[in-house]
C-alpha cells in the first residue's frame, strides 16, 4: 500500500504502522447496520485527524435522514459530481457506496484541501444540482411566501470520519458498504446494486467513478465479499 503509481501521489506514503491511534467515529464502529447507526446524534467533540495519510472512511445523510437519493436519476448524478471533484482535488476513491438516504465514501486524503473542503464542495455541487430550481416571484410578495423561500437543505449539516490505517480494517469497510444494500433489503445481492464499488472490484467493471486512480492498483477479489 505504501507504492503509488501517479505522479500527483508520488512520495505520499501510507505509514498504518506507528501511528498515533484516532478516536473513531461513533457512527461507523464495527458490525452496526446502517439503518441503525444513521441514527446517531453527531457528537459534540468529534475529532478529525488529517495530515498522516490515513484512509478516510467518510458517512453523511441526507436531511432528517429523508430519502432524497432514492431514485436512480439522483444516484447517478451524486456519482457524476463525486468524479468531478475527485478530479478537481486529486484524492483516490477506494470504495462507496450511496443509499437512498446516506452516503458511504472510503478516500486517500487529497492531493489539495482536507477532507473537509472536499466533503464541503461535494455536498453543495451535488444539491445544487439534486434541489429543484426555485422560480423568481416578486420582491413584495416574499413574505406571503417566506417559508417557501426559505432554503431548502439536501444534506445534514455534518459528516462522521473514521481514519482507517490497517489493510483490516479498509477491508472491513469495504465489505460493510458493499454489503450494505443486501442488508437493507433493496437487492438480493450486492452485484444488483450498480451505486457502489462492488462491481469494480468483482466483475471488473468500470462504473462513473475511478477507483483507485492515481494509487497502485489493489485488489480485494477473494477477500471482501
Amino acid at each position: 500500500m505504501r507504492g503509488t503509481g501517479s505522479p500527483e501521489l508520488r512520495g505520499i506514503a501510507f505509514p498504518f504502522r506507528n501511528c498515533g491511534v484516532p478516536r473513531p467515529c461513533v457512527l461507523c464502529k464495527g458490525g452496526y447496520d446502517a439503518a441503525d447507526t444513521m441514527g446517531f446524534v453527531m457528537p459534540s467533540g468529534l475529532h478529525r485527524t488529517y495530515g498522516a495519510h490515513h484512509l478516510h472512511f467518510i458517512t453523511w445523510s441526507c436531511y432528517r435522514r429523508l430519502p432524497f437519493l432514492n431514485s436512480a436519476r439522483c444516484r447517478d448524478r451524486f456519482l457524476a459530481v463525486l468524479e468531478q471533484v475527485r478530479e478537481r482535488y486529486r484524492f483516490v476513491v477506494v470504495g462507496y457506496v450511496v443509499m437512498p438516504e446516506h452516503v458511504h465514501l472510503l478516500i486517500t486524503e487529497p492531493e489539495i484541501a482536507a477532507p473537509s473542503k472536499v466533503m464541503q464542495v461535494l455536498k453543495q455541487r451535488t444539491a445544487r444540482a439534486s434541489l429543484p430550481k426555485r422560480k423568481r416571484r416578486n420582491p413584495g410578495q416574499r413574505n406571503l411566501f417566506g417559508d417557501e423561500l426559505r432554503r431548502r437543505a439536501f444534506w445534514q449539516a455534518r459528516f462522521y470520519d473514521f481514519n482507517v490505517w490497517t489493510t483490516k480494517k479498509r477491508v472491513e469497510k469495504l465489505r460493510y458498504m458493499h454489503r450494505n444494500p443486501v442488508k437493507r433489503g433493496l437487492v438480493a445481492t450486492p452485484e444488483q446494486w450498480r451505486w457502489s464499488s462492488y462491481r469494480f472490484y468483482f466483475l471488473s467493471e468500470a462504473g462513473p467513478v475511478r477507483l483507485n486512480a492515481g494509487w497502485t492498483e489493489i485488489s480485494f477479489r477473494y477477500r471482501v465479499r
